[in-house]
């Protein structure tokens, strides 16, 4: 039966009331009703839409209380990078840094908005036509995670804004983060159930905004704080401030602890400022950011690498604690590097407990003389990673122990090496080091390699100690009979992960040679040596020479490649993976455009038999650039069917307008010979 009219209004109402609370409740501190009186309009919501199912919409406050798993989640390409900041840690920095601002600018001084740098998780938020549609995690900067159902479950998310010009098309960006004192009240919880409690509120907020289940993001008390936008075509602010000024007025939370500030002098007392109340703040902080305060300005300086020039980040040194060194012991990485690691007399560092230390390397431990039963002092670098910053040698016992590295592998037992130009010693068993082996074989099977859906850590754990996988080729000769029976796999499962190894045959050399876990080679150096030799076997081949021709390969890097490439069993791998089936298109490899050249695309609409990210690896393959908007530095743009506003974008500002033919004439014409 359609909802009457009186039932339809009603829960519009209750939508927009149960809202207002929300934000009066979560942004403003300032709740106008008891929790008994908001549980009964929600409830009385939930009872509406349940019997009128055509009364709910994706910006209902129902919707908050989360969805059904994702199977996993979908990758979002950011219409706009979200780039990282560079770091300052002194006063010279900080004046440098406005010196170089000036410069560039050409004037005497610059107005900094300044705010507290969150301890939290990087979030983009899209607007369509002032309704929610979709949120994405940093990801690389250029693609996030889509965790869209997650965040419709943190109550300082609007889900509606007001229909105004600005709120059409809007990119809201800001930080996911915990509370303190929520924090504590969610270990407690766990506690009492007799869960694991997490580490920090860092952790806790990334965890549970990575859930697959949103239900369970549901649960915790998740935070969202705006600093800024990453696209807003209609948006009419003419400095930071004022655009922060007007997000608070949409809805969002932005920090109350902002200023603006007049030069370095400035800056520098807003930090001392937010440091001398760094301990009271709600919520975690490890610095302070400034950026230039004028939009205009900021376009001006535009960007370096992955950072702006128009803004930097303060931080504060790390929190440190002196404790007591009870043993030193050492772990073997996925790349063989033997790390001794401090066992310490537990200890609170910036609210977090801990119990180790990381040493480095033999060189860090002798540098510093640490030994056994000594008294050190230890700080989170990066208030994250506990390390040992000095010996306080005054304290030294009488029975205090000197430690040497193994000669062999403590986990197999190999013979352990380290090269001259390395700090590190390497356990030389290679794959088949049992310590190598399982975070190899995740690291293979990881979204950015072989993406082998459902070959998790537990899984891969129980292939490797009950002997069915030893190198990554033993993935594809496993039987399904003898997966079923593994603990939590069962018919279903193993036939899905026998499905996802199949499919995952298919691949592309970039991934493959990414997948090898090659010391030294990321998605990027990976994806630059499949441009350069095309097919797998003049790269196995090529000596260290060949291997600094490709850009951004030196010596060091071209030693790791031949190194790896040079060990028999790691051939013998790589033939047997071959021989499964493994396989990718090969080419003859690409001569990319010289320094200087790589020209920026857009791709807009939709083409027949291929898809916009096709064309969009297309042209990265070719060592160009692709960018989510048209403006006076694009040089290109690839149009399809329906391209929108960006084709009239284009041809109003007079650029090159391609078809996918034109592309390919366009890219061939652009290899330098």
């Amino acid at each position: 039966m359609a909802p009457s009219e009186t039932a339809r209004r009603r829960a519009e109402w209750l939508r927009r009331e149960i809202e207002r609370h929300n934000h009066l409740y979560f942004v403003r501190d300032q709740p106008e009703i008891t929790d008994a009186e908001y549980d009964r309009f929600f409830a009385e919501l939930v009872e509406l839409e349940a019997k009128h199912p055509e009364l709910a919409s994706p910006d209902s406050p129902t919707q908050r209380v989360g969805a059904p798993p994702l199977p996993q989640f979908a990758d979002v390409r950011h219409r706009t990078p979200m780039r990282s900041l560079g770091n300052a840690f002194t006063e010279e920095q900080v004046r440098a840094f406005d010196r170089r601002v000036r410069d560039a600018l050409e004037v005497d001084a610059v107005e900094y908005a300044a705010e507290p740098k969150f301890d939290g998780l990087a979030i983009s938020l899209s607007y369509r036509n002032g309704v929610f549609a979709q949120g994405a995690t940093r990801g690389d900067g250029a693609t996030g995670e889509d965790v869209t159902a997650n965040l419709r479950t943190i109550r300082t998310i609007p889900l509606r804004l007001p229909r105004a010009p600005d709120t059409e098309d809007l990119e809201v960006r800001g930080e996911i983060l915990m509370y303190a004192a929520d924090f504590a009240r969610l270990n407690e919880r766990q506690r009492r159930g007799g869960e694991r409690e997490f580490a920090n509120p860092r952790n806790a907020a990334a965890g549970g905004l990575r859930q697959l289940d949103s239900r369970i993001t549901a649960q915790r008390p998740l935070r969202f704080v705006a600093y800024g936008v990453g696209a807003a075509p209609c948006a009419g602010w003419r400095t930071h401030a004022e655009m922060l000024a007007r997000l608070e007025q949409l809805g969002f939370p932005v920090c109350p602890e902002r200023r603006v500030v007049l030069g370095h002098d400035g800056m520098l007392e807003f930090y001392e400022a937010i440091g001398r109340r760094r301990s009271q703040l709600p919520y975690g902080i490890d610095g302070v950011v400034y950026k230039v305060n004028r939009l205009d300005w900021q376009e001006r300086l535009g960007y370096v690498s992955r950072a702006p020039r128009f803004a930097i980040a303060h931080k504060y040194p790390p929190e440190e604690q002196v404790t007591e060194v009870l043993a030193i012991e050492v772990q073997v990485g996925r790349t063989g590097a033997l790390t001794p690691v401090a066992r310490l007399r537990p200890v609170q560092v910036g609210g977090v407990t801990v119990t180790n230390a990381t040493l480095h390397n033999e060189d860090e431990l002798r540098r510093k003389d640490i030994r056994i039963g000594d008294t050190v002092v230890i700080r989170r670098a990066g208030d994250v990673i506990p390390e040992v910053l000095a010996v306080r040698p005054e304290l030294r016992p009488a029975g205090a122990r000197s430690f040497k590295m193994p000669r062999n592998c403590p986990v197999c037992g190999s013979a352990v090496v380290r090269n001259d130009d390395e700090a590190a010693t390497r356990c030389s068993g290679g794959l088949y080091c049992p310590a190598q082996r399982k975070q190899a074989l995740v690291h293979f099977a990881g979204r950015r390699a072989l993406d082998i859906e459902g070959l998790g850590e537990r899984l891969i754990d129980q292939l490797v100690d009950n002997q069915l996988v030893s190198t990554p080729a033993d993935l594809f000769a496993l039987d399904g009979d003898v997966v079923a029976a593994l603990d939590r796999m069962g018919e279903k499962s193993a036939g899905n992960l026998l499905a996802a190894l199949e499919q995952a045959k298919r691949t592309t050399l970039e991934r493959f040679v990414f997948a090898l876990g090659i010391r030294n080679v990321g998605e990027s150096t990976a994806r630059d040596l499949a441009r350069h030799f095309g097919r797998l076997e003049p790269l196995m081949n090529a000596d260290e020479a060949e291997l600094e021709q490709v850009p951004d390969v030196g010596p060091i890097v071209a030693r790791s490649i031949r190194q790896f490439f040079a060990e028999p069993h790691n051939a013998e791998v790589i033939r047997k993976l071959r021989a499964a089936g493994v396989a990718w298109p090969e080419s003859d490899g690409v001569v990319l455009p010289a320094p200087g050249s790589a020209k920026t695309f857009v791709v807009t609409g939709s083409f027949a038999g291929v898809t916009r990210d096709a064309v969009r690896s297309r042209i990265e393959s070719a060592g160009h650039r692709v960018s989510g908007s048209v403006s006076k530095k694009t040089d290109y743009v690839v149009a399809g069917t329906d391209p929108g506003s960006k084709l009239e974008k284009a041809q109003a500002l007079g650029v090159t307008i391609l078809d996918l033919e034109g592309l390919r004439r366009v890219l061939e014409s652009e290899r330098k010979p």
